[in-house]
């Protein structure tokens, strides 16, 4: 691969993980403070990340692998991405609000394939080469976290309450413009499937994997994987409106230290796969689910900042150690004919059904511990999701049967 190549894949990669960290993380705080919503509205808002993964493998089975190339409609989807930002950015009311994010997701979800299609197609040793490329995505999510808290510093008290969190996804609309004209730039990804052949839904849900599920190993890693979607839910939903309002400075700023953990213990996860192989460090990840979240309950933003930071900085290990490791396992437990099918059929059940019951979830019990006068009862919600990840835990722990002899195949 050429240094120009290379360039164009890291900035590709960059912008489309910037342009998702400019205003995820702060949506929850943007949307109680200023859309006054609810916390189930703030839920059903997080639930279009779900939608638009359950959507995306039809846009990418139906259309990118059979008809375009993949560059193409990543460029084509961002545009209209940024003109859907550039619509929030001007939102005033909810009920206005929802239907457009809910576009923008389904829009935006399929374009983390296509920049791994393209990226893949231009490599001759992936698994050396895409890590230094993919990289560049969590430094673009890290960069405007930073730029949120230390550059603009729209996520301040004062600020925040201005509506100046808003401009997030005005920075969102400007960068999804830019990387969809710079998409046209990149190497040419033509489609690869046979359009002469039938297309079956079954194999765009991955539902031809489904014969794994007979095995019990992979069944009880299965339904461990959409269970702990509940506490990951969670944290993707609260944790910022939670250190913002319990007046954490930089609250989007410091949560850009969990991007460093996942970036940092994604090159130990081999490491300790070799070590403590699959099971093991599976429960590790779980276990730091447990931990997060009664450091966040117990943590302030005074003598207890430390607590935050530690149950921040956790997230590489709570990541990592659970998804990313439960990716390398179906993949080993899959063969040749279904790694496509099983790798799709884990993302719909993760990011699919389990993230929209932890939204569903985290909602409700946001607006259960919800006082008169607009604040939480952060611990008490905080250890709900710690105790479901300690049930999640005990379950893996009794049903799944160690594979020691077999984890060097993983390591």
């Amino acid at each position: 691969m050429s240094n120009g190549i290379r360039f164009r894949l890291s900035f590709m990669m960059f912008l489309e993980f910037f342009i998702w960290g400019s205003w995820f993380v702060t949506l929850g705080t943007f949307l109680g403070a200023n859309l006054s919503a609810t916390g189930t509205q703030i839920a059903t808002a997080f639930s279009t990340q779900s939608f638009g993964a359950i959507i995306a493998p039809f846009i990418i089975g139906l259309i990118a692998d059979r008809y375009f190339n993949a560059e193409k409609i990543l460029g084509l989807l961002h545009i209209i991405g940024g003109a859907l930002m550039f619509y929030l950015f001007q939102s005033t009311d909810f009920v206005a609000f929802y239907p457009v994010l809910l576009l923008y997701m389904i829009l935006y979800m399929p374009t983390l394939a296509l920049v791994n299609s393209v990226s893949f197609n231009q490599m001759k040793d992936p698994e050396k080469e895409f890590s230094p490329i993919r990289v560049w995505g969590t430094i673009g999510w890290i960069v405007a976290g930073l730029s949120i808290s230390y550059v603009f510093t729209w996520d301040t008290v004062e600020n925040m309450a201005s509506g100046f969190l808003k401009n997030t996804f005005l920075m969102a609309a400007i960068a999804s413009v830019i990387l969809g004209f710079f998409s046209f730039t990149l190497p040419k990804t033509p489609p690869k499937a046979d359009r002469s052949q039938k297309l079956k839904i079954s194999e765009i849900l991955g539902f031809d994997a489904l014969g794994l599920l007979k095995e019990r190993n992979f069944a009880v890693f299965f339904i461990s994987s959409i269970l702990i979607c509940i506490p990951l839910a969670f944290y993707y939903q609260n944790a910022n409106p939670f250190l913002a309002e319990i007046g954490v400075s930089d609250p989007t700023g410091k949560m850009t230290i969990g991007q460093i953990s996942e970036a940092l213990f994604l090159l130990l996860l081999p490491i300790f796969f070799k070590r403590f192989g699959f099971k093991k460090t599976l429960l590790l990840g779980m276990i730091a689910w447990v931990l997060r979240y009664l450091l966040f309950a117990f943590g302030d933003a005074d003598n207890g900042l430390f607590l935050l930071i530690i149950g921040i900085a956790l997230h590489g290990i709570c990541y990592d150690f659970f998804f990313v490791s439960g990716q390398i396992y179906t993949d080993s437990k899959a063969g040749d004919k279904f790694k496509s099918s099983a790798q799709g059929l884990i993302t719909l059940a993760t990011y699919g059904v389990g993230m929209l019951i932890g939204f569903f979830v985290a909602g409700k019990v946001s607006d259960l511990y919800l006082a008169a006068d607009g604040s939480h009862d952060w611990q008490s919600i905080w250890m709900i999701p710690s105790g479901i990840a300690a049930f999640v835990v005990i379950f893996f722990l009794i049903f799944f049967k160690d594979e020691s002899k077999k984890q060097s195949n993983l390591s």
